[in-house]
């Protein structure tokens, strides 16, 4: 008996999950926002399936959910679908606005990105500015004015009074025990300095993973979550 060569790469698990469920996912063209706690359903339908683990499937989740084709279909309106591709759940204002703000951060980073690879590439060039005569040189020493250094230094006094951001003390989270939650839970998770809405998809010891409003399924720890 021959053994399954297990796939590894995400790419490879998200082309066999279109094979698998055609009206669920696909590689190209038009994406469906998939159903909260879906990772569960696709772990049931999989579980003789040695080719495809866990983690790797996931990963690949996470990975599809991410794209930027996948949070620019999360919108208003727009249904979830299961994976046999029937509408499952609506997604609400809350949601389409999550996923909007998730690709915006993405596109500006990568085009932030761009944007310093190619200072680096084409940034030692100084442009050529000729030779200066000697009575441009004398006009460029001229002393700037007392009055306008006084105006200069009262500018940069009002400007700095004005960037300071106060910030606003967000209400305190109150800590869930871990014998009350349960798989399909909602509950709010501690990313970074605010707290997001998530659905708790999988349980496995002090290791809870969850799936965000906007699809996007994290592994995170029971200290981070609350109710």
């Amino acid at each position: 008996m021959e053994t399954e060569i297990k796939r590894i790469s995400t790419k490879d698990i998200i082309s066999y999950l279109t094979e698998k469920f055609p009206e669920c996912f696909s590689v190209k063209g038009q994406v469906k926002p998939l159903k909260v706690g879906i990772f569960q359903d696709l772990s049931e339908k999989l579980t003789d399936d040695e080719t495809v683990s866990k983690t790797r499937l996931r990963q690949a989740l996470r990975h599809y959910t991410s794209s930027w084709r996948y949070l620019k279909a999360i919108k208003v309106g727009t249904f979830r679908v299961d994976i046999d591709g029937k509408n499952v759940a609506k997604i609400d204002e809350d949601q389409a606005n999550y996923a909007s703000k998730t690709l915006k951060e993405s596109q500006e980073k990568f085009g932030n990105n761009s944007s310093t690879k190619k200072s680096a590439d084409g940034g030692t060039k100084k442009p050529y500015k000729g030779h200066k005569s000697k009575d441009s040189t004398s006009n460029t020493s001229t002393t700037i004015p007392t009055e306008t250094k006084r105006d200069s230094a009262k500018y940069k006094s009002v400007k700095s009074t004005k960037g300071k951001v106060v910030k606003k003390e967000l209400p305190a989270l109150k800590p869930v025990e871990s014998a009350t939650i349960t798989v399909g839970c909602v509950v709010k998770v501690q990313l970074g300095n605010s707290p997001m809405n998530a659905t708790i998809t999988e349980i496995s010891g002090n290791d809870i993973s969850v799936q965000l409003d906007s699809g996007m399924i994290i592994k995170t720890q029971m200290q981070n979550i609350y109710s």
